[in-house]
């Protein structure tokens, strides 16, 4: 599979995609999440960070209507991609946003609002200097705490080894946060898939294993 993003059809990100320069200035603090859909209402929302070209989004938005979800992509060409193709799906319930995850959780997001965060193939920075990008870190995972439901859940998974035991030593400190369970997969991952998405699809030609967690927000 390629993952070039060249095509021959225009690319209209509609009114799923939202570019930096259509969020409010960072001063105003968070935002009513809900009010992006139509019509304005108190479905659930749910986020998934790094959304990549759109397969978690396409997939699980079709399947469950009545929930929102919020995707977040820093690199602009996927995020139009995704965008658009979820545009293309008629997806009325997502919302692909153009911006860098924490500082859009920190600022953006209201507390208790999410229900379920997706963490899918995260960049695993693997040199050292480069751990400090990692976006599982301490101050992260205490936003997404803040900004989940009673009870909600982070799942995260990656094909990263080194990722993963960096995970397990960021998450065991935050244990009065969060109960770790085993991952669980989405309803519509298809069968022998862990999630879906193009990254699974492609390490998993390459023979590579997967490892996954879910963390549930503790009271």
């Amino acid at each position: 599979m390629s993952f070039s993003l060249s095509h021959h059809r225009p690319i209209d990100t509609g009114p799923i995609g939202i570019t930096p320069d259509q969020l409010p200035p960072t001063e105003s603090g968070p935002i009513d999440l809900s009010s992006w859909f139509t019509p304005h209402d108190q479905r659930p929302l749910e986020l998934e960070i790094g959304s990549g070209k759109g397969s978690f989004l396409v997939q699980q938005a079709a399947l469950t209507p009545e929930v929102n979800y919020i995707g977040i992509e820093y690199a602009k060409p996927f995020y139009r991609y995704a965008a658009d193709r979820c545009r293309r799906h008629e997806l009325d319930n997502v919302r692909l946003v153009n911006t860098e995850a924490h500082g859009f959780l920190q600022i953006y997001a209201p507390d208790a609002c999410f229900r379920h965060i997706h963490i899918y193939f995260p960049d695993p920075w693997p040199k050292s200097r480069h751990h400090k990008r990692r976006i599982i870190q301490e101050p992260f995972l205490r936003q997404a705490h803040r900004a989940l439901e009673a009870g909600g859940l982070v799942s995260i998974a990656t094909d990263h080894a080194d990722y993963f035991q960096w995970m397990i030593e960021r998450t065991d400190p935050l244990a009065v946060l969060f109960e770790r369970l085993p991952f669980a997969r989405p309803d519509s991952a298809q069968p022998g898939e862990l999630i879906g998405t193009n990254f699974e699809r492609k390490y998993r030609r390459e023979g590579r294993p997967f490892q996954g967690m879910t963390l549930r927000k503790l009271a």
